[in-house]
C-alpha cells in the first residue's frame, strides 16, 4: 500500500449532514388539514337547520334556503381575494381572522328573531369567514411548499372537510334532535375558536420562512415580497383568466359540482330524507358516511391526478355522479336499506374528487395565478350551489317534494362532463398574469 494511500485511509471520512426524515411541508400539510376539520364544523350545520327553525319561526323552507345561499354564494365569492390577501398579509393572519368571523357570525345565531338576522349572521358573517377557508386556502399552501405530489395533498386536504363533516355532523344531528338547534351553533362557535391559537402557532406562510426548499424542489425558492392591492390583483387576474376558453369551462364545470353537491346534497339531503319519514339522525349520519368515502375517494383522485389526464378524470367523475342521482328518488325510503348504502358508498367516493384534477389544470393553464384563478373558479362553484341550495327549497315549497331537483341536476353532471373533454391541454407553464412587483 502506497504511502498516500495509507494516509487517505487513516483520515476518517467526514460525515454528511443528516437530512430530516420527514419534510416540514408535511407538518405544514398535517397543520392545515387539522384547520380545515376543525372549520368543518359550520359547513356541516346548514342542512340540519331548516326544519328546526320553520317549526320554530315559521319561516319558509325558501327563505331559510335564501340564508344558505347567501353563505355558500360568499363562500365562493371571498375565497379569490382570501387568496390575494394570504399573498399580502400572510397565510396565518387571514385563516386566524377568518375562523374568528366564524365563530362571532355562528355564536349571534342564537339571539336571532327574524329571518333578516339569519341571513347576516349565517349568510353574511359565516359566509365571509368561511370563503377565507376555502379551497383556495389549500391550494395556497400547496403551491407553495410542494413541488412534487402536489395532486396527492390537494387531494388529502380537500379530504379534511370531508373528515370534518364525519366527526361533527352526527354529534351536531344528536344535538338538534335531542336538545336544540341553539347548542349546535354554539359547538360550531366554539369549533372554529379552537382551532384560533392552532393555527397561529404552528402554521407557517412560506418554506424560507424556516430555511427550507419547498418539497421536492431542487433549489431554494426565497420568499416573494408581499403583494399590495389584493382585491385589485384578484380581479386583474379575473379579467386576464376570463380572456381564456378553459377558465369558462372549468368555471361551468365546478359551477355544476358545487350545484350536486354543497348546493343539493349537503343542504337538502336531510329533509328530503326526512320527507320518506327517515329519522333525522340516520339521515345525517349517512351524511357522516359519504364523508368517510369522499376521503378515500379525494385522496386517490390526487393520486390519480398525478398520473393520469385530469380532463379524463373530471368526465368520468362528472358522468358517475350524474347516473347516481338519477336514482336517488327512487331510493329514499323510512329506513336505511342495502341499495341506499350503496348509492351512499358511490356518491361518498365522488363527492369532492372533482378538486385534484381542476386544481391541477388551473395549475397547468395558469401557473404562478392558479391560487388565485382557483379562487374565482371556485366562487363559481359556490354560485352554482347557492343557486340549487335557494331553488331546491323553493321547489319543494311548490311541488311538495325534491324529485325534479334531483333528475335535474343529473343532467347538469352529464353536461360537465362533455365540457371536462373538451378543454384543451398546454404543455408549457405560463409566467405571472400580474407585474412583478418592485
Amino acid at each position: 500500500m502506497t504511502q498516500t494511500t495509507e494516509a487517505a485511509a487513516a483520515v476518517p471520512e467526514t460525515p454528511s449532514p443528516r437530512k430530516p426524515r420527514i419534510h416540514r411541508a408535511w407538518f405544514v400539510a398535517a397543520v392545515t388539514f387539522v384547520t380545515i376539520i376543525g372549520a368543518a364544523a359550520f359547513r356541516s350545520l346548514p342542512g340540519l337547520l331548516i326544519d328546526p327553525l320553520h317549526q320554530d319561526f315559521g319561516w319558509s323552507r325558501g327563505t331559510i334556503s335564501a340564508a344558505v345561499s347567501i353563505n355558500l354564494a360568499l363562500y365562493g365569492l371571498t375565497a379569490p381575494f382570501a387568496a390575494a390577501l394570504m399573498d399580502r398579509f400572510g397565510i396565518r393572519r387571514v385563516v386566524a381572522v377568518a375562523l374568528t368571523v366564524i365563530a362571532v357570525g355562528s355564536g349571534l345565531t342564537v339571539w336571532m328573531t327574524a329571518a333578516w338576522q339569519l341571513m347576516l349572521y349565517w349568510g353574511l358573517l359565516v359566509g365571509l369567514g368561511s370563503g377565507s377557508m376555502a379551497l383556495a386556502f389549500a391550494a395556497t399552501v400547496t403551491n407553495r411548499w410542494f413541488t412534487e405530489r402536489r395532486g396527492l395533498v390537494t387531494g388529502i386536504l380537500t379530504a379534511a372537510s370531508a373528515s370534518g363533516q364525519l366527526i361533527f355532523l352526527p354529534v351536531l344531528s344528536w344535538m338538534v334532535e335531542k336538545h336544540d338547534w341553539r347548542p349546535a351553533a354554539v359547538t360550531v362557535a366554539l369549533a372554529a375558536l379552537a382551532v384560533v391559537p392552532f393555527v397561529w402557532l404552528l402554521l407557517r406562510d412560506h418554506p424560507a420562512d424556516v430555511g427550507l426548499k419547498p418539497y421536492g424542489a431542487k433549489e431554494f425558492v426565497p420568499k416573494p415580497e408581499p403583494v399590495p392591492g389584493a382585491a385589485r390583483r384578484a380581479v386583474s387576474v379575473l379579467f386576464k383568466a376570463a380572456r381564456t376558453g378553459p377558465f369558462w369551462l372549468l368555471a361551468g364545470t365546478f359551477a355544476i359540482c358545487g350545484a350536486s353537491t354543497n348546493g343539493l346534497i349537503q343542504t337538502h339531503f336531510v329533509p328530503a330524507a326526512h320527507d320518506a319519514h327517515m329519522p333525522v339522525q340516520a339521515a345525517a349520519s349517512l351524511l357522516a358516511v359519504i364523508g368517510v368515502f369522499d376521503v378515500v375517494g379525494t385522496i386517490a383522485s390526487g393520486w390519480f391526478t398525478d398520473r393520469f389526464d385530469a380532463r379524463r378524470l373530471l368526465a368520468m367523475y362528472y358522468a358517475l355522479r350524474g347516473v347516481s342521482l338519477l336514482f336517488l328518488p327512487m331510493l329514499l325510503a323510512p329506513s336505511v336499506h342495502p341499495p341506499m348504502l350503496f348509492f351512499i358508498v358511490f356518491y361518498g367516493l365522488d363527492w369532492v374528487a372533482t378538486v385534484p384534477p381542476t386544481v391541477a389544470l388551473c395549475r397547468e393553464q395558469y401557473g404562478e395565478d392558479s391560487a388565485i384563478v382557483f379562487g374565482w373558479v371556485l366562487a363559481s362553484h359556490q354560485v352554482g350551489a347557492a343557486l340549487v341550495a335557494f331553488l331546491g327549497g323553493v321547489a319543494r315549497d311548490v311541488f311538495g317534494s325534491y324529485d325534479m331537483v334531483w333528475y335535474f341536476s343529473g343532467a347538469l353532471c352529464a353536461a360537465a362532463a362533455l365540457m371536462a373533454l373538451v378543454i384543451r391541454r398546454k404543455q408549457t407553464p405560463v409566467p405571472s398574469m400580474t407585474p412583478a412587483v418592485a
